[in-house]
């Protein structure tokens, strides 16, 4: 039976888009794109996260004082609550990334397009050659959850870290190391 499958022009680019159809990334909430501290203390203090992200940055001022702030756009606040009030309204606009579930992290991957170890080079997934098969238990994927954690996965990184931490693992250095090469790539997760 198929699984999910991922298209990209690079075999990072193809990993990434086949992870972003399981899990959700790191990512900034649309909503939140005020700049000044009157606007964005406006809107956290509209929703009860707010209050709490307010909360956890250290904000500790009375309901005057916050009543003040929220009344006059041009009251002289502070520097450090000013920070404060950034720290929290960042700290409410990121959504955090969903973990690498443990299906995907566990699962064979299917790498269709042109692959090279040594000097045999060749375009898997076609009738000559089957796709190349990664079992991913076999992999350590610290490196590559981390990177996606802190929404700093880009193709390249995903393709260096599965090439060395993933593929590596499971079949080893190949002939001379393991090249994709190739213009487009689908990695089929089963």
């Amino acid at each position: 039976m198929a699984g999910p499958t991922g298209h990209g022009g690079s075999l990072g680019a193809a990993l990434n888009n086949l992870l972003r159809t399981q899990v959700t990334p790191r990512h900034r909430l649309s909503s939140y794109n005020a700049k000044h501290w009157h606007a964005q203390l406006s809107q956290l203090t509209g929703t009860h996260r707010g209050y709490q992200a307010l909360e956890a940055a250290g904000l500790d001022v009375s309901v005057t004082t916050l009543l003040n702030w929220l009344s006059d756009p041009e009251y002289n606040v502070r520097r450090s609550y000013r920070d404060l009030i950034h720290t929290a309204y960042e700290n409410v606009a990121i959504v955090p990334a969903d973990p690498i579930p443990g299906r995907f992290k566990d699962g064979d991957f299917e790498i269709s397009g042109w692959v090279t170890t040594g000097r045999d080079r060749r375009q898997r997934g076609r009738r000559a050659a089957a796709p190349l098969r990664i079992d991913g238990r076999s992999g350590d994927w610290s490196e590559i959850e981390a990177l996606w954690m802190a929404g700093e996965l880009t193709d390249d990184d995903f393709e260096d870290h599965f090439i060395d931490d993933v593929i590596v693992q499971d079949i080893g250095e190949g002939t001379d190391g393991w090249t994709f090469d190739g213009g487009s790539y689908s990695v089929e997760l089963r």
